[in-house]
């Protein structure tokens, strides 16, 4: 018996030694990179998490730990986040320092492991507006996403959709928002910690230097690039500048300003992740075929590839659907608003007067819309061509096209004109005594 507690000893020595903790680190010299992601969501975390990731493998960085503490924010930038977490070949830890909101829920759930502080929450993901359409979308978003990640989908598809609820968590008509606890209970959460320092211990990475990336100018301003209203903007200067050269042909003032706001609506968009080499080599593409036809004209087949082309490109990058063609519209309309104000003062081009008709017929020029037929109301002539009822006539040496009043005439019937409507001249069969 006095051997009991050694052997009781020995054995859980044998069985926590098959018993494998869930650890993350290889080697304790490789970074563990952080990122947070704090306020709004907006392109700016969206270009951070982007550079931060691509540069993990030359750090030769073991896991990346992004700490959440977001009400949520734009859809799309959280779904390009999304998109580079779940696909990311490295661990993945999320950490819910207060609240993961909407659009941050969306982010949280696309990590590998999730862990939750004290009070906080996640969830609450109900779009605005709250169309039927947004809510599928959306809610088809977070179902996949968590199980990618081997979570119950159903739960996710609770946090967009109030009308499904949660036993136990959420009536039907409530919106889920899981607390720290109930995160865990459902399976959302790994642990419930206090601090950064128990998360990294959780997983094994307490020795790791941890490295903390910040936005930077770039992703600033990426993230100010990115705001729908200044997007539109930066595409009404693009497309003035488009107007303006065709108008003036190679001035380059125009060339240049809409240069520099192509660079920075695609670089934004290229540091966010919505923008491809495909929707840069569209726009590039455009403006070469538009060069081509202000200089070599090809009855316009350059000209409507090229800004068919630079559209698509446009479409594209702003995600493609209806909002993107609301951006697109809005921006053309004011461009040419802004383009009829000034087009007085500019030069023209070749092939502006190639696309727009420079003369015009005015009456003081001596132009008439049509001739003047009421003239010949009253006189006689001769039927030259069976009138079926339609057919020619002569009168005074001047042949004209007119109607009977609804029967045939033969040739060589004399007929009376009775009415003019514009060119519709009526005649009426006359005898020798009407005549004279």
């Amino acid at each position: 018996m006095r051997y009991k507690p050694l052997a009781v000893v020995f054995l859980l020595i044998l069985v926590f030694s098959f018993v494998e903790p869930t650890v993350l680190a290889a080697d304790d010299r490789q970074p563990v990179l952080l990122i947070p992601i704090k306020g709004e969501i907006n392109g700016s975390q969206a270009a951070l998490v982007r550079r931060v990731l691509t540069e993990a493998s030359a750090q030769k960085a073991q896991a990346v730990l992004i700490e959440i503490d977001t009400f949520g924010g734009l859809v799309d930038p959280a779904v390009a986040i999304r998109d580079i977490i779940i696909d990311y070949p490295l661990p993945t830890i999320c950490y819910v320092k207060n609240r993961a909101w909407s659009a941050g829920a969306l982010i949280a759930l696309a990590h590998k492991h999730i862990v939750i502080a004290p009070g906080g929450s996640l969830g609450a993901a109900e779009p605005i507006p709250a169309t039927e359409k947004t809510i599928a979308a959306l809610k088809a978003e977070f179902a996949a996403t968590a199980n990618k990640r081997g979570r119950d989908p159903r739960i996710a598809e609770a946090m967009v959709d109030k009308t499904l609820g949660l036993p136990g968590y959420a009536q039907p008509g409530q919106i889920l928002a899981l607390t720290d606890y109930q995160a865990q209970q459902v399976g959302y959460a790994d642990l419930v910690a206090p601090d950064r320092e128990t998360v990294l211990r959780r997983y094994g990475l307490e020795n790791a230097p941890l490295i903390e990336h910040a936005p930077g100018w770039a992703e600033r301003a990426a993230g100010w690039l990115s705001d729908p209203m200044v997007k539109s903007l930066l595409l009404s200067i693009i497309f003035l500048a488009v107007l303006t050269e065709i108008k003036t042909a190679g001035m380059g003032v125009a060339a240049l300003l809409g240069l520099v706001a192509a660079l920075h609506f695609f670089g934004s968009q290229w540091l966010t992740g919505f923008a491809g080499w495909l929707e840069i080599l569209l726009f590039v593409g455009g403006l070469v075929l538009l060069a081509i036809e202000i200089y070599v004209p090809g009855f316009g087949f350059f000209g409507i590839i090229g800004t068919v082309s630079i559209l698509v490109s446009f479409f594209l990058t702003l995600g493609g659907g209806l909002f993107a063609l609301n951006v697109l519209a809005g921006s053309l309309i004011l461009a040419v608003i802004i383009f009829l104000v000034i087009v007085k003062h500019l030069p023209t081009s070749k092939l502006w007067t190639k696309l727009v008709l420079k003369e015009s017929e005015t009456t003081q020029a001596g132009f008439v819309s049509a001739r003047d037929y009421s003239q010949f109301i009253g006189k006689t002539g001769t039927v030259i061509s069976f009138l079926r009822p339609a057919g020619v006539i002569e009168i005074e040496g001047t042949q004209l096209d007119v109607l009977s009043e609804g029967r045939y005439v033969p040739p060589g019937t004399r007929v009376m004109v009775v009415s003019v409507n514009g060119s519709r001249i009526v005649v009426r069969p006359i005898n020798d005594k009407e005549e004279r």
